[in-house]
């Protein structure tokens, strides 16, 4: 893939021209309200992952609507952790099985693994977590499961889960700071953790999906951005109310309620989440302490170990 986008001097002064609805705020605040108050208890069993160095729970909480929601919780056995670190996951994926453990155990971190409702099966790694809620006329994937109304989009489950997954590593840890993080789905709804969740120190954010969606479907045919495009193909005189469904789940929109430091990555070669829709919500990161890694010559590989030992240093230098 060439340099398709913006060259890098203009996408570093880029801003989306996507513009939140009147009631964004009120729709969030109303969505997290009634989930925090359906909430029902957190259980978290330890379980035997096979390994001796990090003990594992299998953690079951209350996201959107009070629906069951699972999670691996790892700890380093013989070294008390400094923070947690919430992940969420990439288009697909699941949290995986119980031995399956990050470079945050290892270097010291407690860490939560979220899975996304409804998906699981790609990437190598189990999903647990079922979407009980309906949807009308969609696509195949995720992405337009009942985008006819921001209250029914799928997203909007998501997202409530991120941020009652927050006030899970709050409870299961409640000595500790936490940040969120993810790459492509798991950065966009990490954002959405960000801004949405309750006390979170900080985001790191790779290569991330759900970013300036009327950007992303104008310059890219590639999934899961394409689905909203076939959509758009067969319901022609829906373009309108979809793509005001999509702007209350959008991460511009979000990223300007984001009041954390960030570090970013974006790919110049990413054709998957285009970088002119990541340096959009870059760009509108409430925050002043932000950063963002540019990899002029990779794809939605981003920056890989490169990028995850940015991280490791920069988490480092949060906690002092």
């Amino acid at each position: 893939m060439p340099h398709f986008d913006l060259p890098l001097e203009k996408l570093r002064d880029r801003r989306s021209d996507v513009v939140a609805p009147d009631d964004f705020d009120e729709f969030w605040s109303s969505t997290l309200e009634g989930s925090r108050a359906a909430r029902g208890e957190t259980y978290a069993p330890e379980v035997d992952n096979g390994l001796s160095i990090v003990t594992t729970h299998d953690v079951t909480f209350s996201g959107f609507a009070g629906d069951p929601v699972s999670a691996w919780y790892h700890r380093p056995t013989h070294v008390e952790p400094t923070a947690v670190v919430v992940e969420f996951l990439g288009y697909s994926g699941g949290r995986g099985l119980s031995h399956q453990v990050s470079e945050w155990v290892a270097a010291g971190y407690a860490h939560l693994r979220v899975d996304t409702r409804g998906q699981g099966s790609n990437l190598g790694m189990q999903g647990a977590t079922t979407d009980p809620h309906g949807s009308g006329p969609s696509t195949p994937g995720s992405m337009t499961r009942g985008i006819t109304s921001p209250e029914d989009y799928f997203y909007r489950r998501v997202f409530t889960d991120a941020a009652r997954a927050v006030d899970v590593a709050h409870e299961l840890a409640p000595e500790l700071p936490v940040f969120v993080t993810g790459i492509s789905q798991g950065g966009g709804i990490a954002i959405a953790a960000a801004a949405l969740g309750n006390d979170v120190e900080g985001a790191m954010i790779d290569v991330p999906f759900l970013c300036d969606f009327p950007r992303a479907t104008s310059i890219t045919d590639r999934d899961p951005y394409a689905e909203l495009v076939r959509y758009l193909a067969a319901y022609r005189e829906q373009i309108d109310e979809t793509f005001r469904t999509l702007s209350y789940f959008d991460g511009v929109n979000l990223a300007t309620r984001a009041t954390v430091p960030a570090l970013f990555s974006v790919a110049l070669m990413d054709a998957i989440c285009p970088p002119s829709t990541v340096f959009g919500a870059f760009n509108a990161w409430a925050h002043d302490d932000k950063h963002i890694e540019h990899y002029a010559y990779s794809g939605h590989e981003g920056g890989g170990p490169v990028q995850r030992r940015k991280q490791l240093d920069w988490l480092a230098d949060r906690l002092g």
